[in-house]
């Protein structure tokens, strides 16, 4: 309705131009003072959220939808009165309603109990999602397309809009809607977390002024700054990890036939995460055992895949009988040349060459999974 009633107003100055109402004409300055005022007025779109003190997860939502070509220039108004806040475009964390159709997205309501799961089945995640998830949901493809320039339906940012759900707007959820992350009292406090920093921009309660609209920039800045710092990091460096251990995964059998071993050409290339997803995605049917890479010095490492992402047991660690032994004590032991170390733990080794630390992992392959060569933590 905006963009129409825009349109017909700046049809009527073209009108006027081409002499329907001749410039010096009677009423000709006092139209085009108010056909500017009404363009001015209809196309500032406005978004809604609640006044008083501000939460991470209205901070993100609305810096969400500030990257997007349609609000970046919107006005932020903050209050609770629904009156002013029927008039809004896009209504964040306040208003008692989720609609998308109307473009309302508050969680508060005692009827709201939306997870991203609920919203989208094939996604897993089951949190309760804040004014932020919401937004996240319905938006976020568009916000990192115009963060990242990549397509909305590239596979690439498919995977992103995952891993900034997973690992930094679930976190946002979590926190407003008072979900720990585990059961029972928790070891220790954190409270470096990002919603607690945007807490802290708060008027203090004894504060001279109790304004909140200059920390509310503040928040709405950190939030940025840290949403496309991360962003930035998954697209430049953990995306491109993810294609050399697919490639890694692909041509793992040229490596050792088992099929068990996978070898990067570069170190240093977080390859865990990547390498448990890749496997079930691939359909990988015998689980890989041993990553090999070189060091920075140019020597080889073998590293064990652990059982988990979260856990020290690996699925097969090197012979027990290695472990803690070093050079040519180790060379002597095992029979291969050039060895340098490996572990007390068993979870890792070197060698001087590639072939030293392929021989390394597959005579570990040739032992199998016994009493003295069980998974061991690190």
């Amino acid at each position: 309705m905006r963009i129409f009633q825009c349109v017909f107003v700046c049809i009527n100055r073209i009108s006027i131009r081409r002499g329907y109402i001749t410039r010096g004409a009677p009423g000709y300055r006092g139209y085009m003072q108010s056909a500017k005022r009404a363009c001015l007025e209809i196309s500032t779109m406005k978004i809604g959220t609640h006044s008083g003190s501000f939460h991470c997860d209205e901070v993100l939502a609305c810096y969400f939808l500030k990257q997007l070509p349609q609000y970046q220039d919107a006005e932020i108004v903050r209050t609770r009165d629904p009156v002013v806040l029927e008039q809004c475009d896009i209504v964040v964390d306040v208003g008692g309603v989720f609609d998308p159709k109307k473009h309302r997205y508050d969680h508060h309501q005692r009827s709201f109990v939306e997870t991203f799961n609920s919203l989208c089945p094939e996604k897993p995640w089951v949190t309760k999602l804040s004014s932020a998830g919401l937004v996240y949901v319905h938006f976020g493809r568009q916000v990192l397309s115009h963060l990242t320039h990549l397509q909305e339906d590239s596979r690439e940012l498919g995977i992103l809009y995952d891993k900034m759900y997973e690992n930094f707007v679930e976190e946002v959820d979590a926190v407003d809607n008072g979900i720990s992350q585990c059961d029972g009292e928790a070891r220790y406090t954190v409270t470096t977390s990002l919603s607690a920093r945007v807490g802290y921009l708060n008027p203090r309660w004894n504060s001279e002024s109790q304004d909140t609209e200059q920390g509310f920039q503040k928040a709405m800045s950190l939030v940025g700054v840290e949403f496309q710092d991360r962003l930035d990091y998954y697209q430049n460096a953990w995306l491109p990890a993810r294609v050399v251990v697919e490639t890694a995964v692909q041509t793992r059998h040229q490596v050792d036939p088992s099929g068990e071993i996978v070898m990067f050409d570069q170190g240093g290339c977080p390859w865990k995460e990547h390498l448990f997803t890749l496997e079930k995605e691939m359909k990988v049917e015998v689980p890989i055992k041993f990553v090999l890479y070189p060091d920075q010095s140019g020597q080889w490492r073998v590293q064990c895949v652990p059982a988990g992402l979260n856990t020290f047991q690996n699925r097969l660690s090197l012979l027990e009988e290695w472990r803690g032994v070093r050079d040519d004590a180790l060379s002597e032991l095992s029979g291969i040349s050039s060895c340098i170390f490996v572990h007390s733990s068993g979870f890792i080794g070197g060698n001087k060459t590639k072939e030293g630390a392929l021989e390394m992992a597959r005579r570990t392959l040739q032992a199998g999974p016994n009493p003295g060569n069980a998974s061991n933590g690190c």
